[in-house]
């Protein structure tokens, strides 16, 4: 069951991506080029706020299931210690949970807004921080503990 979990939020993670950029891309030609806000531009946010979330609860499975957890929750003082387990610990965990939130008041509050530009902006601006904040937080495979890691896990 963990390692379903495992390559189903690694898997995720690129269509997460390819939602957050083409919601950012679409919202800051939208908000430059004074573009009118409309039920597409509605669906593509309500969509990428969808997969977000989706993955945000696969990654709290995975911290309730993975063993890198238990180890390090068990073995705190020494696991803090430690790159790869205090990167999934605290670190990685930490971070995303700032990431949704970011997207989620950024996609909620653009509702709220009365003009067209505003929504676009308000998107774009919650997005691009909320995008910086995930990929400094992904396990690329690079650096000392996660030189093997794969882009994309099997089971």
């Amino acid at each position: 069951m963990y390692s379903i979990f495992v390559f189903t939020h690694s898997t995720l993670r690129w269509l997460v991506l390819a939602a957050i950029s083409y919601l950012l891309i679409r919202s800051c030609y939208g908000w430059l080029k004074n573009k009118p806000y409309t039920s597409a531009d509605n669906n593509v946010r309500l969509i990428t706020l969808i997969i977000v979330h989706i993955q945000a609860l696969l990654g709290i499975t995975l911290y309730a299931i993975s063993p890198v957890i238990r180890y390090f929750l068990t073995h705190f003082k020494e696991a803090v210690h430690e790159k790869e387990f205090r990167f999934f610990g605290m670190e990685h965990s930490l971070m995303m949970i700032i990431a949704v939130t970011c997207i989620s008041i950024g996609l909620i509050k653009s509702k709220k807004k009365a003009t067209d530009k505003e929504k676009f902006k308000t998107i774009a601006i919650w997005l691009s921080i909320s995008l910086l904040i995930i990929l400094t937080s992904i396990p690329w495979n690079v650096g000392e503990f996660t030189a093997n890691r794969p882009l994309l896990r099997g089971f």
